[in-house]
């Protein structure tokens, strides 16, 4: 199962914050990945601790690459059919709260990762809201970010919190 709003309600709380639970990324090479990776642990409450290809954090130097990874992120949500959360790939009109956004700005490759917040709330009707870290923000319209390609990473659920 997937609390959507419990990761909302987590993205709202450390958006502009850190936890000290966890790494700042910021530093070496942005802290977004690492953050809707928290937010999505928040709504699902279990991690894949299976090497090199799950999705886990346990210090800076011992965690996944789909922890704190965009492309490997995308890889680990899109494929796994083990314990931790898992999605698909879907058009950004059907994101929902709790979903996750990628975007890339030279229309190759992705490095940013947002969580979605709301979707179709006036006065941004039609608009995607999100939280992010590295540019921090909570509630920002995805319009606002200058992207060539964003995907959108619906997550269906997760694996071994029952």
């Amino acid at each position: 199962m997937y609390n959507r709003e419990n990761a909302v309600r987590y993205a709202e709380k450390w958006a502009y914050e850190r936890n000290p639970d966890f790494y700042d990324f910021d530093e070496i090479g942005g802290d977004c990945t690492n953050f809707v990776s928290q937010c999505i642990y928040a709504g699902c409450g279990v991690m894949n601790y299976t090497p090199d290809l799950g999705w886990y954090y346990i210090s800076p130097d011992d965690r996944s690459a789909a922890w704190t990874g965009v492309e490997y992120l995308y890889n680990f949500l899109v494929s796994n059919e083990e314990n931790g959360p898992y999605g698909e790939e879907l058009p950004l009109s059907l994101a929902a709260i709790g979903d996750v956004i990628q975007l890339s700005f030279d229309g190759i490759s992705y490095s940013h990762t947002l969580i979605v917040t709301r979707t179709g709330i006036f006065p941004y009707a039609g608009n995607i809201l999100i939280a992010s870290h590295s540019y921090d923000a909570f509630d920002r319209p995805l319009n606002t970010y200058d992207y060539v390609r964003a995907r959108l990473i619906h997550i269906l659920g997760a694996r071994g919190n029952e």
